[in-house]
């Protein structure tokens, strides 16, 4: 039997879970099958790869080998299929946009407007409740780009070496039935909200450490916070069982009303990234400026917020778009 990558995954996987029947479980595989596929490879080896007992396995000598090898290996051949990937899409013709997104307000208008500029173009979406996720996807160039958004001044994380701009900040919002008592304010303290019920969309947001940090700065603790899909939040808020956090271009909805947090304890950042060596990297500012329009065209149906953000030119769009993540580690 001639050694192959699927070989040294099983053995790494064997290794860093501690058994082979967690291995199994952690490949999909049933345990005998695994068992007998570990035997023909320590038998191509010439020997045992695991000291196995009732405390789990553990490396021979050999098995330290053959580790260390492979873990230089995998992450070598990985990075050579996803260099290949980005090579390979260089001459798509027509010209191709993948685009993935977390909750972005502004996804369908610049699908939309892409759609409408370049008719041949071959544009599919990707849904995700995780930015890292996307960004991972986008470094193995399954996606071509990453729409998405950031809590306060916090970047997305370096480590998959994208180039990531920022489209456009805005205050977060609280989304209320219109039958609430701070409904007709224009704005609304963070305090004023301390005996409500929360209820979030899963994934990243505001609904973590900057919104436990913001609620400790108005001198309290949440209560309660549901976990729904974006129809269920709205249904939630709508039947007065709880409010919620919302991007100040939320769509407008029979029933609810958005009203600004005092202060604006809370911001949101939406940004635009991608891999600064894909065949997606030449067309980057173009489908940035065409974000921005599409962020332009989603405030058309909010005039009071278009207006505050005359009044605020800290929020909005704000020219030029910095340098992030992975091109500033680069100029450092």
């Amino acid at each position: 039997m001639d050694l192959e990558l699927r070989h040294l995954r099983v053995v790494c996987a064997i290794a860093e879970t501690g058994s082979v029947t967690k291995a199994a479980s952690t490949l999909g595989l049933a345990q005998p099958a695994l068992t007998a596929q570990l035997q023909r490879i320590e038998r191509t080896l010439g020997g045992p790869l695991f000291e196995r007992d009732r405390r789990g396995a553990r490396p021979t000598a050999l098995g330290e080998l053959v580790l260390a090898r492979a873990r230089v290996l995998l992450p070598a051949m990985k990075g050579l299929q996803d260099e290949a990937a980005r090579l390979a899409g260089a001459g798509d013709a027509p010209r191709r946009y993948r685009i993935g997104g977390v909750n972005s307000p502004i996804l369908g208008r610049l699908v939309h407007r892409l759609a409408a500029e370049q008719p041949q173009a071959q544009i599919t979406t990707h849904a995700s409740w995780s930015v890292d996720e996307l960004a991972q996807l986008v470094a193995g160039a399954r996606l071509d780009y990453a729409l998405t958004g950031v809590c306060g001044d916090s970047t997305p994380s370096a480590d998959y070496g994208l180039s990531w701009r920022e489209v456009a900040v805005d205050p977060v919002m609280v989304l209320l039935p219109e039958t609430h008592p701070l409904a007709n304010r224009d704005e609304v303290d963070l305090a004023d909200l301390r005996h409500e019920q929360w209820v979030a969309a899963p994934g990243d947001g505001c609904f973590g450490d900057c919104f436990a940090a913001a609620c400790a700065r108005s001198g309290f603790t949440p209560r309660k916070v549901y976990e729904a899909d974006v129809r269920s939040c709205i249904d939630l808020v709508d039947a007065g069982e709880a409010v919620a956090l919302c991007q100040a271009t939320f769509r407008p909805v029979a029933g609810l009303v958005t009203r600004r947090l005092a202060g604006s304890p809370l911001r949101w950042r939406l940004m635009l990234g991608w891999h600064p060596e894909s065949p997606a990297a030449p067309t980057a500012d173009l489908v940035l400026e065409t974000a921005l329009v599409a962020y332009t065209d989603a405030l058309a149906p909010h005039p009071a917020y278009l207006a505050w953000l005359l009044r605020n030119p800290a929020f909005g769009v704000r020219r030029p778009a910095p340098v992030l993540a992975a091109e500033r580690v680069r100029s450092a």
